[in-house]
């Protein structure tokens, strides 16, 4: 198998478990952390931003497949499920750095390059998110509530939940023996 071909299948199954870990219960509402932001953040640093990029649009249109799009009007559709989840594969950005520190075996280095690369994907997603907070949702804003202050709030804490997962998960791959993992040849 040519290795585009073995990246856009990885892409196809890093997308799938997004979206399989997307169907974890919801415990508190929209404050809930998305699990499936560890598969994508994992497999952006293993493939890089354009293969990053892909896994996020493909996690991001099985929502539509699979019934799980809040629809409020056609532009936040656009915003919270396509821009920000595509967002999610700029983790790939620091891809080569991330990839060369392991194979240095410069851990501390590879371990800051990560946790850039997951602030960067969450927090631009998150961005996004409180975007359409702000203009789609901020009637659902307590009474008294600025909208800002509201969407704010709500993606907030569903942002530094959503990093303090993807945070750990990379933490628990970075022993000598799961770290390998991220040194796939490049398609």
């Amino acid at each position: 198998m040519s290795k585009n071909l073995t990246a856009l299948v990885e892409a196809a199954i890093f997308a799938a478990l997004a979206m399989t870990l997307s169907f974890v219960p919801d415990f508190a509402s929209w404050f809930t952390p998305s699990f499936g932001a560890i598969p994508l953040v994992v497999f952006a640093l293993r493939r890089g931003l354009k293969y990053g990029l892909l896994a996020g649009l493909l996690w991001g249109l099985m929502h539509f497949l699979l019934g799980k799009v809040y629809y409020l009007a056609f532009s936040q559709v656009l915003i919270e499920y396509i821009v920000a989840f595509v967002s999610m594969g700029l983790a790939g950005t620091f891809a080569n750095s991330f990839q060369s520190a392991l194979r240095l075996n410069q851990t501390k280095k590879a371990l800051s390059l990560g946790v850039l690369a997951s602030l960067l994907a969450v927090g631009v997603r998150y961005f996004w998110h409180f975007v359409a907070g702000v203009i789609f949702w901020g009637s659902y804003a307590p009474k008294g509530m600025s909208p800002i202050l509201y969407s704010i709030s709500v993606n907030g804490i569903a942002g530094l939940a959503t990093l303090s997962l993807v945070l750990v998960a990379l933490f628990l791959m970075m022993s000598p023996q799961a770290r390998n993992f991220f040194l796939a040849k490049k398609a």
